[in-house]
């Protein structure tokens, strides 16, 4: 009887599929997932074999589909067959540093690691600022194709349906750094820029991320790429642009025929560029249709008809400048501030010297913004809080003027999200 439970015990397996057949057991090795958020829920109903890791979780416990969750001391990688983390961990978090065999959800899903014949054409779209919109835009022309929209926004890729004939996939730096086998059909690269610095310790180690994909395409496969990574060795086809007119002229693409102007102009002809490479078609109603989502250059009036513009969601220094240039033919009442992620926010300061502006700093880095004002002659309050630059503001307001709230910083030093921020200031504004 012993020896059978020994046999038993010893059982190990032989493929990364296999876990889909097996129960949950402890004489089998694990899936560890790092984290316990909406990506490794997702994937934990998927497998059988799943086990959480979580810095949160202080004490272990079994949750409502009866996984079990531990903390992240708990780790053991000897008892662990592979590691998928959440991707917002940081690769200096001691789970990954210990982990032995990790990758990430992407790999997971879209790889060779489950030999699976219903991966269907994936579009993947990263870089800095307006891959959010380009893939929403790419969505929506897409979904009479039976497209579906996933990854960083929306559906997390365990939850998406694999009979879909596209998966449209938001991908982030964060989950670009840990993949290593997956691929896309299609790359469309946005421009980079500093962002998320404190996370990947380097713009160079940022930058490197949001190119792998290149390097992987195969032949016959397509990345649209900024013209300054067009000498990076690939396999696939590159169609390179350094501005929107360029992608018109690419695709024989009419501008003026699109309603959006910049900095929305460039996702729009690049979500075209897509249908173009794909189906060979340009559909102007269908991409005049979108609707850009709040917090994204949003312009609305106060009781007095001033004009204040919601660009919360410019939490770095190059989406910010976008927004500035905007509208760089009136006086221009800028709050700005939060956390910088690590970024260096002195580009940011130099560059609105060239403006009629004045900046009301709020949040972590208030005090960085001023003193970089300071140094480089620009106007700045430190006013450290949103309400406050609100209430500064109405004071010298007018009709010629705008008032914009194009923070370059992330959130989370004063609010639960950029989402919350843009509507604490639009309530602050309408009091």
């Amino acid at each position: 009887m012993k020896a059978e439970e020994n046999k038993k015990e010893e059982k190990k397996v032989e493929k990364i599929e296999d876990l889909f057949l097996y129960p949950s057991s402890d004489s089998i090795p694990s899936i560890s997932l790092f984290g316990y958020g909406k990506t490794t829920k997702a994937i934990a109903q998927k497998l059988r074999n799943a086990i959480f890791f979580d810095d949160n979780t202080k004490e272990p416990f079994i949750d409502e589909k009866g996984f079990k969750v531990f903390p992240s001391s708990f780790f053991d990688p000897k008892k662990s067959l592979l590691e998928i983390p959440s991707p917002g961990i940081p690769p200096f978090n001691p789970l990954i540093k210990r982990a032995a065999n990790l990758i990430s959800e992407y790999d997971l899903f879209l790889s060779s690691f489950f030999n699976s014949k219903n991966i269907p054409f994936t579009i993947w779209i990263s870089g800095t600022n307006g891959k959010t919109t380009t893939t929403q835009m790419i969505a929506h022309l897409l979904k009479k194709r039976g497209a579906e929209l996933g990854g960083n926004i929306g559906t997390p890729l365990a939850n998406l349906d694999e009979n879909a004939k596209i998966w449209t996939l938001e991908t982030s730096s964060f989950t670009l750094h840990y993949t290593k086998f997956a691929k896309p059909n299609l790359y469309i690269l946005l421009p980079i820029s500093e962002d998320h610095i404190s996370w990947h310790g380097s713009f160079k180690a940022y930058e490197k991320a949001k190119l792998k994909p290149i390097r992987a395409l195969k032949e016959g496969e397509v990345c649209i790429i900024p013209k300054k990574y067009e000498n990076i060795e690939t396999n696939g086809m590159k169609i390179v642009y350094e501005k929107s007119e360029d992608l018109a002229k690419y695709f024989n693409i009419d501008i003026k025929k699109i309603s959006f102007k910049e900095p929305f102009l460039l996702d729009a002809l690049l979500a075209l560029g897509v249908t173009k490479t794909v189906f060979d078609e340009i559909d102007y109603e269908l991409i005049n249709s979108f609707e850009v989502d709040s917090h994204k250059i949003e312009e609305f009036f106060d009781n007095e008809g001033r004009l204040w513009v919601d660009d919360s969601k410019a939490t770095n220094i190059n989406a910010a400048m976008e927004a500035v240039k905007r509208y760089k033919d009136k006086k221009i009442y800028l709050i700005a501030g939060g956390d910088a992620k690590g970024a260096d926010l002195e580009p940011f300061v130099r560059f609105l010297k060239n403006f009629e502006i004045e900046i009301f700093a709020i949040g972590k880095d208030s005090d960085t913004i001023f003193k970089l004002s300071k140094k480089h002659f620009v106007i700045c309050k430190r006013v450290v809080t949103l309400k406050r630059a609100v209430e500064e503001i109405k004071k010298v307001l007018d009709e010629k003027s705008v008032a914009l709230l194009s923070p370059a910083c992330a959130s989370l030093d004063q609010f639960k999200s950029y989402k919350e921020r843009g509507k604490k200031f639009k309530k602050y504004v309408l009091e």
